[in-house]
């Protein structure tokens, strides 16, 4: 097994895995606990590594939401708290969501291992939300749940970028990219879902996209030999499955 096809192989767990507590009722509950109205947590939380900037910049780094609900939600985040402060509140939700959700599982601390390598030597090129969770405080190795919950985050913010640049290469705006992939978060994203054009259209060319990430995300992850990135594909596959599983349970 090649990078490439190791990227291919784990895009899914990792955009779930990774995202997970990004959209979870206890991580909303937790920003309503520290004053926040809702989505300005999502927004400020996650866009917070970018350090105390203007909402063009989140928008840049968010790729498919709509700028106007960026500026709306960072802005109203802003008046609870600084950017930087509400960054280490979303990376405290997210370990706390990994120790309360990941299931028990024998293949963390390699699992964590070779995330770890890879998010270590990753380039942050077209990564900006990843290059800023890459400098807050990683949860140790005592605490193996919460270290993956971080470690696929990072992974998965990785991926989001690179992803965002093919989008773009592809010629897909964001708003296309939304009506094809995932249409039932346009209101969420802060785009009109009764107006969204028909997704179908963009079909292949959001193919080329995905198949364009799978090229760029292989580059980071070639940092595993053929043997790691097996392992990787294989810890990461059963962990996603487990999860899937204690969710059917």
């Amino acid at each position: 097994m090649d990078s490439v096809e190791a990227a291919k192989a784990t895009s899914r767990a990792i955009n779930e895995l990774g995202g997970a507590f990004m959209t979870a009722g206890s991580t909303f509950a937790r920003g309503g606990e520290l004053g926040f109205g809702g989505l300005d947590f999502y927004v400020l939380g996650r866009g917070g590594v970018l350090g105390d900037t203007t909402a063009e910049v989140v928008t840049s780094a968010f790729i498919v939401w709509n700028p106007e609900a960026i500026a709306t939600q960072w802005e109203s985040g802003r008046a609870v708290m600084s950017p930087a402060e509400a960054a280490n509140e979303w990376a405290a939700v997210c370990a706390s969501f990994g120790e309360a959700n990941l299931p028990d599982f024998e293949g963390y601390a390699r699992l964590n291992e070779l995330m770890a390598a890879v998010v270590v030597g990753a380039s942050p090129a077209c990564a900006a939300l990843f290059a800023g969770w890459r400098t807050l405080p990683t949860p140790g190795a005592d605490a193996p749940k919460a270290l993956a919950q971080h470690l696929l985050n990072s992974l998965r913010e990785l991926r989001g970028g690179l992803h965002g640049g093919a989008l773009l290469a592809n010629g897909l705006t964001p708003l296309e990219a939304v009506a094809f992939s995932s249409p039932y978060m346009a209101g969420i994203f802060g785009w009109d879902a009764e107006t969204l054009p028909d997704g179908a259209a963009f079909k292949e060319r959001w193919k080329a996209a995905e198949a364009a990430t799978n090229v760029a995300m292989g580059v980071p992850l070639s940092v595993l030999n053929e043997t790691e990135l097996a392992e990787f594909v294989e810890l990461t596959t059963a962990l996603h499955a487990a999860v899937q599983a204690a969710k059917e349970a």
